[in-house]
């Protein structure tokens, strides 16, 4: 086992540099949150609200837009989505050094209904690019990519904010949209195998030929899965406030992001893996106990240890599940609907977690978190369970005489 399967999958021509490209992509995207709460309060001088109000016009626009991108990467390929979401996002950060609020509040949801799609071009490549009996493998080291990601790219947005000034910083994401989009622009990776491109002229199915229960059970509790872990990472700032230990913010969050990796990694080696729903209710049930750990900070960390390691795999699990569900004709509209299934997730668990956090203790917060997970992870398991209801049973064949 080991990172053997890891090596054979960096071996595909092609992929190792699409990987690249895409965590260099989504380190300015994730920068994006912190950096424009920093610049809105300290640079515009409005409020937390205010701030809130320009990221959450960002975040319905991407899970608005989503789709529709991903129906125009299917349509007309993946250059022209490039350049034009390229181009839309390096000018709108660009220029939203220099808008005043009002402005970029407007501008927010355009931009980020045209962002670039770095999460699903990164599936859809991997798709196209990987074997079936490897792509578990591959989903995992993109999970991981992304973890890393998420840990590298609001410690650099906040460290050149606080040396420099957040100005300083957006027009660096700028400049980084615009350099990257243009290096993945010239590599053009595929986004179809070459079995699927020659059959270019193969009909488009509706939606209804395609859409199926289990793929609707597939976006369910990848939106639950998001709720969850949101509603942990804002349970675990407020128990850290509670205790006096704001201090260790960071290296517990680091340490979540960590263990996270290493269990994206330990899913992908693996040589037999659990199910997206099992690894979904699994993640629900060690995240509930974690509110009963909030006294100190090192407490905290070691209890949210179990729910952390399996973040990865889930999501991994996840991007596996909606990659088998749908013809390659359809997938950049199906991985388009699972970043707004994603999206709408953290959407949610933003402001319900909020809620149990401003009337509860701590703690209750990972109870809550827990509790909305599982009703996502029932609903996705009823559709599923319907699903092999609806599913005709193959004839046994014939046997010879």
């Amino acid at each position: 086992m080991g990172l053997r399967p890891y090596l054979h999958v960096l071996r595909i021509r092609g992929l190792p540099t699409s990987l690249a490209l895409m965590l260099l992509l989504r380190i300015p995207i994730i920068s994006t949150s912190v950096v424009t709460t920093l610049h809105v309060v300290s640079e515009l001088g409005r409020g937390y609200g205010a701030a809130g109000l320009v990221g959450t016009a960002t975040l319905f626009g991407t899970a608005v837009g989503a789709p529709t991108v991903g129906r125009a990467i299917d349509r007309l390929g993946l250059r022209p989505v490039i350049a034009v979401c390229g181009l839309v996002s390096c000018v709108y950060w660009l220029a939203a050094a220099h808008l005043p609020y009002e402005v970029l509040l407007v501008a927010a949801f355009p931009a980020g209904m045209l962002v670039v799609p770095a999460g699903s071009i990164s599936r859809q490549v991997i798709s196209a690019l990987v074997p079936v009996d490897r792509r578990r493998t591959a989903f995992s080291l993109d999970q991981v990519l992304i973890e890393l990601s998420y840990m590298l790219g609001p410690v650099l947005a906040i460290f050149v904010s606080t040396r420099y000034s957040t100005s300083v910083t957006l027009t660096g994401v700028g400049v980084t949209f615009g350099v990257v989009s243009l290096a993945l622009w010239f590599l053009d990776p595929p986004v179809r195998s070459p079995d699927e491109s020659r059959s270019t002229r193969e009909t488009v199915p509706t939606l209804r030929a395609w859409v199926s229960l289990r793929f609707v059970a597939a976006l369910t509790i990848a939106m639950g899965a998001a709720f969850v872990l949101m509603g942990t990472e804002l349970s675990a700032i407020a128990a850290l406030r509670a205790s006096g230990d704001v201090a260790w913010t960071g290296v517990v969050l680091a340490g979540m992001g960590v263990t996270s990796l290493l269990g994206g990694l330990a899913h992908g080696a693996a040589r037999r893996a659990l199910s997206q729903l099992t690894l979904m209710v699994l993640l629900t049930v060690l995240t509930a106990p974690v509110g009963l750990a909030t006294d100190t900070w090192w407490v905290l960390l070691l209890a949210l240890i179990p729910a952390n390691v399996l973040c990865a795999p889930t999501l991994a699990a996840t991007a596996e599940t909606v990659s088998e569900q749908v013809p390659h004709t359809v997938r950049g509209v199906a991985m388009g609907l699972q970043d707004s299934a994603t999206r709408l997730g953290l959407g949610l668990g933003s402001p319900v977690i909020g809620f149990v956090l401003d009337r509860a203790a701590a703690g209750w917060g990972f109870v809550a978190s827990a509790a909305g997970g599982l009703c996502f992870a029932a609903v996705g398991a009823l559709l599923s369970a319907r699903a092999r209801q609806r599913s005709p049973r193959t004839p046994s064949a014939p046997q010879p005489a």
